[in-house]
C-alpha cells in the first residue's frame, strides 16, 4: 500500500512538472517575439511633385522718386501705412521752383498783354489793306510781327505749365495703392532723384521665384498647383499656383525661372521669408502606396549603362505566421512621405511601422497594434 502511494506521488510530481515547463516555455517564446505595429497595405493615391526653395516677395513692388532734388519739408506715411492711389507721400521744399513760376506767369501775363495790343493793330491792318488803303509790304509786316508776339505767348504760356508741373511734383504722390514696405528718408533729408523715397507694396497676392533645371521643365505647367511652407507658420500650408515659366534658359546655369502666386488674404506673408515650394505635377492613382517611413532605404553604387551611380533600395516587412518576412520593393516614384509600389508586397498584408529596424527575416512578432497577424 505504501507503495502504491508513493508511485502515485511521484506520477502527480511528474504531470506537474511537464505542465510548469510548458508554460514557462510558452512564456519564453512570448518574451522572445519582438513587439512591431503594423497597417493593412491597401491601394491609394500618390502625389507626384517637385520641390525647390525661394523668397516671398510681393506681388508688385514700386519705388517712388522725387522729382526734385532739395529737401524733404513733410511726409504724410510710415512704415506699413497703407495708402490709397494718388493719395499724398511727401512735400519737397520748391523754392527755386515757386520762384520759376511765378517769373513765368508774369512773362505770360506781358506777353498776353502785348499780343491783346498787337491783334488790334492787326485787325485794323487787315481792314485797310482789304480797303486798299494799305500796302502790301506795310500789311505784311504788322502780320510778321503779330505771328511773332503770339508765338511768344504760346512760348511763355508753355513755360508757365512747365513751372507749375514742376511744382505740382513737390508734393509726391502714390502711383499705386499698397503697403508702404520701406521709407528711405526722414524730414529734412536733402531727396534725390537717384534714391527712391519709399517702396509701395501689394500684398494680398504675393509671389516667389525659383529655377527649374532643365529635366524638371517637362514636368512643369502653368496652372498646376503649389504648395508653399515658411518657418514662421510650420504647421500652415499656403495654396498657389504657377503662373509663368520663363520661355528661354539662361545659358549658364542651364535652368528657367518659374514665377508661383500665392493668396495672401491674411496677411500672413511677408516679402523676404524664406519658403519651400512643392509643385503637384501629377496623381498616381489606385496604386500600393507604401508609407516612406515603414521603409528601410538602402543607397549602394552600381553599374548602371556602364558608369557607376549611386541606387537606392528600399526593404520593408510584413507579418505572416506570426513571423516577420522582409521584401524588397519594387518602386516606380518616391515623394517626401509616400512610395509607389508595383511589386514587394500585395493589398491586404500586414506591412510593419514600427519596429522594423530590429527585424530580420523570420524573426517572430508579436503585433502591438493597428492589426493581427495572419
Amino acid at each position: 500500500m505504501l507503495r502504491k502511494l508513493v508511485l502515485v506521488a511521484a506520477i502527480i510530481s511528474i504531470v506537474g512538472f511537464a505542465a510548469n515547463c510548458t508554460q514557462n516555455n510558452k512564456a519564453n517564446e512570448a518574451e522572445n517575439k519582438v513587439p512591431v505595429e503594423v497597417t493593412t497595405v491597401a491601394l491609394g493615391n500618390v502625389v507626384q511633385s517637385l520641390s525647390y526653395s525661394g523668397d516671398i516677395k510681393a506681388e508688385l513692388e514700386v519705388k517712388v522718386f522725387s522729382k526734385i532734388l532739395d529737401r524733404i519739408e513733410k511726409f504724410y506715411v510710415d512704415d506699413g501705412d497703407y495708402v490709397a492711389k494718388d493719395a499724398p507721400i511727401a512735400t519737397i521744399i520748391a523754392t527755386t521752383i515757386e520762384q520759376a513760376v511765378r517769373q513765368a506767369e508774369a512773362g505770360l501775363v506781358a506777353a498776353q498783354a502785348q499780343q491783346a495790343n498787337l491783334r488790334l493793330e492787326y485787325e485794323r491792318a487787315q481792314r485797310l489793306f482789304k480797303e486798299n488803303a494799305m500796302s502790301k509790304q506795310q500789311f505784311d509786316a504788322v502780320e510778321t510781327q503779330y505771328k511773332a508776339v503770339e508765338a511768344q505767348a504760346e512760348q511763355a504760356e508753355a513755360m508757365a505749365k512747365s513751372a507749375k508741373s514742376q511744382l505740382s511734383d513737390a508734393t509726391v504722390t502714390a502711383p499705386i495703392a499698397g503697403i508702404i514696405g520701406k521709407r528711405y528718408y526722414e524730414a529734412g533729408d536733402m531727396a534725390s532723384p537717384a534714391m527712391p523715397i519709399v517702396t509701395i507694396v501689394q500684398m494680398n497676392r504675393v509671389k516667389t521665384t525659383f529655377d527649374a533645371t532643365e529635366e524638371d521643365l517637362g514636368r512643369l505647367a502653368v496652372g498646376q498647383t503649389a504648395k508653399v511652407m515658411v518657418k514662421s507658420y510650420a504647421d500652415q500650408a499656403f495654396e498657389g499656383k504657377v503662373i509663368k515659366i520663363a520661355p528661354v534658359l539662361d545659358p549658364t546655369t542651364r535652368m528657367a525661372e518659374v514665377e508661383v502666386l500665392i493668396d495672401n488674404s491674411g496677411g500672413l506673408l511677408k516679402p523676404g521669408m524664406f519658403a519651400t515650394i512643392s509643385v503637384t505635377t501629377g496623381i498616381l492613382k489606385d496604386i500600393i502606396a507604401v508609407p516612406r517611413f515603414a521603409a528601410i532605404e538602402n543607397t549602394s553604387m552600381e553599374k548602371v549603362n556602364g558608369e557607376d551611380k549611386a541606387v537606392i533600395s528600399y526593404n520593408v516587412f510584413v507579418v505572416k505566421d506570426e513571423k516577420a518576412e522582409q521584401r524588397k520593393l519594387t518602386v516606380t516614384y518616391v515623394n517626401h512621405t509616400q512610395l509607389a509600389v508595383s511589386g514587394g508586397v500585395q493589398p491586404g498584408e500586414l506591412l510593419v511601422t514600427t519596429g522594423q529596424a530590429n527585424l530580420r527575416d523570420g524573426v517572430p512578432v508579436i503585433v502591438a497594434k493597428g492589426g493581427s497577424a495572419l
